[in-house]
């Protein structure tokens, strides 16, 4: 397809600028905290974009990354890769190897715990992609002591960046993904894969002292019409879905940045219900917004700038989670 290049990016300003389809219409111009061209290294993105989060985590705070755009832009290699190749490594697995360095170079005197899981919200039914049973419908829970949570996923403890991308290998296996006219291997899925850290410090009474800090990895599915990705029956359900769940995290992300909503719909979808902490609650995120640069796609590109243009101006309360005994 041949399509006119309508985004100029500006990475020393920080700046998007999208071109009008229309002569004689004004561009539009949008400035982030970083942007990245189109022949930005992954090794770049993670270590402007993802370093802080996850060593943040290390320290016990809790951290989100997700990746949010129209279908076929890129989401998943920003949030994957291709994890063979050590120059293609999305934030993933770069997260793997960042945070079992780290503890490699910690003291004696501290000690650590890594679990991780697995899920999956597809047509807004929870699964969890380590189970042996794919079809076991999970819900979602909460309780004053640990918040939101997914009763009955699996969580493993994981001792290697190797081990964690074995895991994962698992997970990838068993998630939902099918072809479009826009994407011949197009998620079909949101996929949340969780990373907890546990860390014990022995403090000068001689006593651990514990802090929990929990990741959450989230590669979204894409934002699509229907009319574009041509999809009918099965796809088509999937599409909706897809897009209802977006449509809510957009609708969370308007009232908290409106200020005068009393109430956040993070129950409307599962999607936001599960990333509630994430979205103007206790925890560091990075949203990465992924674009097209043709012509074919202005409007969606258009929507999707708009739209982290707002969920920039979220405020969160991150805080470090320590057992309430350490904190006195």
């Amino acid at each position: 397809m041949n399509a006119a290049e309508i985004v100029n990016v500006s990475p020393q300003q920080g700046t998007i600028v999208l071109k009008s389809k229309k002569r004689g219409d004004p561009e539009k111009r949008f400035t982030f905290d970083n942007v990245f061209g189109p022949d930005s290294k992954q090794l770049d993105v993670y270590n402007i974009c993802a370093r802080k989060i996850v060593d943040s985590v290390l320290e016990g705070y809790n951290g989100t990354i997700f990746a949010y755009g129209q279908t076929g832009t890129g989401k998943t290699f920003t949030m994957e890769g291709v994890r063979s190749i050590p120059e293609k490594k999305g934030i993933i697995p770069n997260s793997f190897a960042h945070i079992f360095g780290e503890i490699s170079k910690a003291g004696g005197d501290v000690k650590f715990l890594v679990r991780v899981s697995y899920l999956e919200i597809y047509n807004e039914d929870i699964c969890d992609l380590l189970s042996k049973d794919m079809k076991k419908k999970l819900e979602v829970k909460e309780r004053p002591d640990v918040g939101v949570y997914v009763k009955d996923l699996h969580q493993f403890s994981v001792k290697s960046a190797e081990d964690m991308d074995k895991i994962m290998t698992v997970g990838n296996k068993n998630r939902s993904v099918g072809s479009t006219k826009m994407n011949s291997h197009s998620s079909r899925s949101h996929a949340i894969f969780t990373i907890t850290i546990e860390r014990c410090d022995q403090g000068i009474d001689g006593k651990g002292h514990l802090r929990m800090g929990k990741l959450h990895l989230v590669d979204l599915a894409g934002s699509e019409r229907q009319a574009k990705t041509g999809a009918t029956g099965k796809r088509l359900k999937e599409a909706t879905k897809i897009n209802l769940s977006l449509s809510t995290l957009g609708n969370v992300i308007s009232a908290l940045v409106d200020g005068k909503s009393s109430h956040v719909p993070y129950r409307d979808s599962k999607l936001t219900r599960l990333l509630q902490d994430s979205l103007g609650g206790n925890s560091r995120t990075v949203m990465l917004a992924n674009i097209s640069p043709a012509s074919y796609n202005a409007d969606e590109t258009h929507a999707t700038l708009r739209y982290a243009n707002r969920a920039k101006n979220i405020k969160n309360k991150a805080h470090i989670n320590e057992d309430p005994k350490d904190a006195m």
